[in-house]
């Protein structure tokens, strides 16, 4: 049991079949439900996987909204204390981390995460630990 932050190349994994990540993202998220984990989606990771159904209908954008209840998961807000984690991570790690990555990061330190779960290997897993999708 604990808490996992999932990142949005996790949820865009999981509805999308012909994605090289789909069967590791539903494992991974099969597997932290058997283990009473509980899952957090940070806002900017939120926004990132609903950028494109809103380019759909509203019966496209409330099916992957939906998406984040069914896992369940829920969003966790941007605050002051995330943006100022988000300042410090891109500070130390300069342009290895795209802001949108160091706030995704910052609300795992916040809310004290015991990992997050991304497909993006270019994370660094000083600040907490990081489970990338295919990875061997």
């Amino acid at each position: 049991m604990g808490v996992t932050i999932l990142d949005s190349s996790v949820l865009i994994a999981m509805v999308d079949a012909d994605d090289a990540h789909h069967g590791a993202a539903r494992s991974v998220v099969e597997a932290g439900r058997a283990a009473g984990d509980v899952f957090v989606v940070p806002v900017a990771a939120y926004a990132e996987f609903m950028v494109r159904p809103s380019h759909g209908d509203a019966v496209t954008i409330a099916f992957q909204d939906g998406l984040v209840d069914a896992i369940p998961a829920r969003v966790e807000p941007a605050t002051r204390e995330i943006g100022r984690q988000a300042a410090a991570i891109r500070a130390r790690h300069g342009r290895v981390v795209k802001l949108p990555d160091a706030l995704i990061i910052a609300t795992a330190v916040v809310v004290g995460a015991d990992r997050i779960v991304t497909a993006d290997a270019g994370w660094p897993a000083q600040e907490v630990s990081v489970t990338i999708l295919g990875a061997t």
